[in-house]
């Protein structure tokens, strides 16, 4: 069997998958913040209008969560099934979850299109705002198939090992992505359509790449019209198992759309465009975290299959101890060098002055938050959805967002209140995620299936 997951050092099987997956990340993230580095960088509106594409954020993040909900979702399973030898289910799984993918990305373009100027303005878009936000999104929305394609399918890419080919995908419309952007932003003038033009072809080509893939001879498991056919049975799993994603990218956007809405009351356009700075800054910083947390998933799922229990706690282990680390040091860069992270995206004076105080409250103790991908990833790789689903509502919709709408209303606090619900949020809700993983699944991990017979 190609890519068997149950030899070789578990590290190192992590890290081969990892590797290729954090760069995948970092590739992938130009996507959006190569655009709101040119965007940040406009004449005369830049500050308004990198305000405004943050105010797409939640719309775009809700597309992702769709993608997250029926690839991630279905991946874990595919790897599972592989592990115990069941490659016909392994292959239903896919093509389950890329009907799944088609149906949902066509049925979001229709409802954003029909919404989209009443949501932008409830997600805290003003007169001033609320053109650019509109230009970007109108054109985005076009290639929301491709998004779910590339995003969606990627992820069976990686967990049949081929993480290389994965990061192709990202790389391939990335570099395009940066080539475009300036064409379009400046030499045709076109500032943030010009943005979201260069976007959609880039994703269009990695949806391309992914399809040409999945369907050719490499593949393990392709993509047929026979596998495509719905199964409710296996589509209830592929969806159990993904809200976990899911649930975290919609409460992602929810959090995004009630910070937005907080800000402008509170401190206006300018501070809605430090949140803007801020979660760019984040998922640059969480890059490595999501690369070493989706590397291990193939790799714990698939030994978890296989009944090797004790390469699955060697995972977890190794997983944990890294993920730690890495933040410990990102959190040191932010309280050391705040200036320059601002400034990567922004050079007004105001935005940079009132961004330094509110980017040091938001990332106090960001280390917890490796303790909720962590324990996250364990789950979601073993199957086990309720845990998943719970601890992704927990933190955000149950913690971060109640603390957005009233931190501000306490002792004078204002702007700091929403910037002060995240470092909060990761201390108790990643707390609780990985002291419950370590309580329910680590004991169960302790004896192999063969010993226990």
């Amino acid at each position: 069997m190609k890519n068997d997951f149950s030899q070789g050092k578990v590290s190192r099987n992590i890290l081969n998958l990892a590797l290729p997956m954090t760069l995948a990340q970092i590739i992938n993230v130009l996507y959006n913040v190569v655009d709101r580095i040119y965007i940040g960088h406009l004449p005369n509106a830049s500050s308004l209008a990198l305000t405004g594409l943050g105010l797409t954020f939640p719309i775009i993040t809700i597309i992702s969560a769709f993608a997250n909900l029926f690839g991630m979702g279905g991946a874990p399973l595919c790897s599972i099934s592989r592990g115990r030898g069941e490659h016909e289910r392994a292959q239903k799984i896919m093509g389950n979850s890329f009907s799944a993918l088609l149906i949902s990305g066509a049925v979001l373009t229709i409802l954003c299109f029909c919404f989209k100027e009443p949501l932008l303005y409830a997600f805290g878009a003003s007169q001033d705002t609320f053109s650019y936000a509109n230009d970007y999104i109108s054109i985005y929305l076009i290639g929301t198939i491709f998004v779910m394609i590339s995003l969606g399918m990627n992820s069976f890419i990686n967990s049949q090992g081929f993480s290389g080919t994965g990061m192709l995908t990202v790389l391939l419309g990335a570099v395009v992505n940066i080539i475009l952007d300036p064409i379009f932003i400046f030499a045709f003038n076109m500032g943030v359509r010009g943005a979201a033009l260069a976007t959609v072809i880039s994703q269009g080509l990695s949806a391309l790449w992914v399809l040409c893939f999945l369907t050719g001879k490499k593949a393990i498991y392709r993509i047929s019209f026979c596998s495509m056919r719905l199964n409710f049975k296996l589509l209830r799993e592929i969806t159990a198992l993904g809200s976990s994603g899911f649930i975290m990218a919609v409460t992602n956007g929810g959090v995004q759309v009630v910070c937005n809405a907080t800000l402008s009351t509170y401190g206006g356009d300018l501070y809605v465009g430090i949140m803007t700075v801020i979660n760019s800054v984040r998922e640059i910083l969480t890059l490595p975290v999501n690369g070493i947390t989706n590397g291990a998933q193939p790799v714990l799922g698939f030994n978890y299959g296989a009944g090797k229990y004790r390469r699955v706690r060697q995972g977890i282990r190794f997983t944990s101890i890294v993920c730690i680390v890495y933040t410990v040091i990102a959190w040191g860069c932010t309280f050391l060098f705040p200036e320059q992270f601002i400034h990567m995206f922004n050079s007004d004076p105001a935005l940079i002055d009132k961004g330094v105080p509110a980017l040091h409250l938001y990332f106090f103790g960001f280390f917890m938050m490796s303790l909720q991908f962590a324990g996250q990833s364990v789950f979601v790789a073993l199957g086990r959805s309720k845990q998943a689903v719970f601890f992704s509502l927990f933190r955000k919709a149950i913690i971060v967002i109640p603390l957005t709408i009233f931190l501000p209303m306490v002792g004078g606090l204002g702007v700091n209140g929403v910037f002060l619900a995240e470092p909060i949020s990761n201390f108790i809700g990643g707390g609780a995620c990985f002291c419950t993983m370590m309580l329910t699944i680590w004991p169960m991990l302790r004896q192999e299936p063969s010993e226990s017979v």
